[in-house]
């Protein structure tokens, strides 16, 4: 029985250098700019979300019943994928294995995952990883680190504690990190290249130091492990603190970089890695019937705009249904972001923050020596200090020419038409 935590490693560790394979992933990251989240599992056959398992206290032998009855008759990839790559989003992120420790994928590793466990005996992440090929959609994989189910998850974190599982049991932590690596070698192994592994729960055993946690979780183990199978493969960490050595993308949870309106950034500083904002469509990451509550497209699209000009990514999240359908309102809102970004992609796509920096009227995105204003608050006059000599200012897209002054040493001013009514997000176009 494991009583304590040690460090898998110890002594001095030799500094993460990324690899040509794994720098060239980050610059094709950064481009994308949008991607969707999937937060599904046999937590939405109850429909209270995925924490489902630890805000009801719920027995870990009876919820893993649960998955003898999943059955998702409508589950179509293809359908996903192709309402994704209407979207204009580049990347799916998909919940592998969540907090309650069932796996959506065909693992040897344990039978309690879709394949070996439920009726339906598919493997959805094999048909998902497919689906992805054909259409030119990049596949990351969300893993938990927790798991509230496993009993050689010991000794115990902050959540899962009412689920009925015996304390110290089987514990054997080291048993339960071979198991992690073993998951993790198969999700990289058997679904062609992966774009990143997304995890999700270090903040688990958080009443330990900061500077504890990579030896807790042995993550210097767990990130060489997924360099080496897959070199292009991405390391980010929804831990809500600055990265470890071999992250390489960064993520912020509900926020923009920099800022902490959610809670979970206080003291997050933005690193120089590229970044990575989730957002919900509603107020739920994983089916909750009772949640109708969603965010309006234009609140959605000018999220997006906001997101692009922190020079971060946008992954909007959508919890399919037990039965494996998109919710219609999911899909309503992807169709929308979708015929915006066929008009205005030019604007968020290879796109960094802008030089102007957030303003009263709204915020810029930049591509070499082009400058989009993305004018969120109606105006007549855009104001703003500009440290670059301005050539030409067009209305995007038509083109016409707007009329602008700029002196030395003052703002400089872009008069505008009125927007049509119902203008999302009035953008001008700067060469400077």
């Amino acid at each position: 029985m494991v009583l304590a935590f040690a460090p898998i490693f110890s002594g001095a560790q030799p500094s993460y250098t990324p690899s040509p394979e794994n720098l060239a992933a980050r610059e094709a990251f950064s481009q994308d700019r949008f991607g969707i989240f999937i937060h599904w599992g046999i937590y939405s056959m109850i429909g209270h979300g995925e924490w489902v398992m630890q805000n009801q206290n719920l027995d870990y032998r009876e919820y893993a019943r649960l998955a003898g009855g999943f059955y998702p008759s409508r589950f179509d990839a293809r359908e996903w994928v192709r309402a994704v790559k209407a979207s204009g989003a580049k990347y799916i992120t998909i919940t592998s294995r969540h907090h309650d420790g069932f796996s959506m994928f065909r693992t040897k590793a344990s039978p309690y995952n879709i394949v070996d466990a439920t009726p339906f005996g598919r493997d959805v992440i094999g048909e998902l990883a497919e689906a992805c090929r054909e259409e030119g959609i990049r596949l990351h994989f969300y893993y938990s680190h927790l798991d509230w189910g496993r009993t050689d998850y010991w000794p115990r974190g902050r959540t899962g504690r009412g689920t009925g599982r015996p304390d110290g049991g089987d514990g054997d932590w080291r048993h339960y990190l071979d198991f992690v690596n073993a998951q993790l070698t198969e999700l990289l192994t058997q679904y062609g290249p992966i774009g990143a592994i997304w995890f999700d729960g270090l903040w688990d055993m958080d009443a330990r130091p900061r500077e504890d946690q990579p030896g807790i979780w042995n993550l210097e183990e767990q990130y060489a492990l997924i360099h080496r199978l897959q070199p292009g493969c991405l390391i980010g960490n929804n831990h809500h603190i600055a990265p470890f050595e071999g992250e390489d993308i960064q993520i912020f949870e509900k926020d923009l970089p920099g800022e902490n309106e959610a809670g979970f950034s206080a003291g997050q500083e933005v690193s120089r890695l590229p970044l990575e904002t989730c957002q919900t469509m509603n107020r739920s990451w994983g089916y909750d019937i009772r949640d109708k509550d969603y965010k309006s497209a234009d609140y959605l699209i000018r999220y997006l705009v906001r997101t692009a000009a922190k020079g971060a990514n946008l992954l909007l999240n959508i919890g399919p249904r037990p039965d494996g359908t998109l919710p219609e309102e999911a899909l309503e809102r992807l169709a929308a972001i979708g015929a915006w970004m066929d008009v205005y992609g030019e604007t968020i796509y290879g796109t960094e923050a802008g030089l102007t920096g957030p303003q009263e009227w709204g915020v810029s995105t930049q591509k070499g020596d082009v400058l989009y204003l993305h004018v969120l608050e109606p105006t007549e006059v855009i104001t703003f200090d500009f440290p670059r000599k301005i050539r030409s200012a067009e209305a995007f897209p038509d083109g016409s020419a707007l009329r602008f002054d700029q002196k030395r040493n003052a703002p400089a001013h872009i008069y505008l038409p009125a927007a049509p009514e119902g203008t999302v997000d009035q953008v001008v176009k700067i060469k400077f």
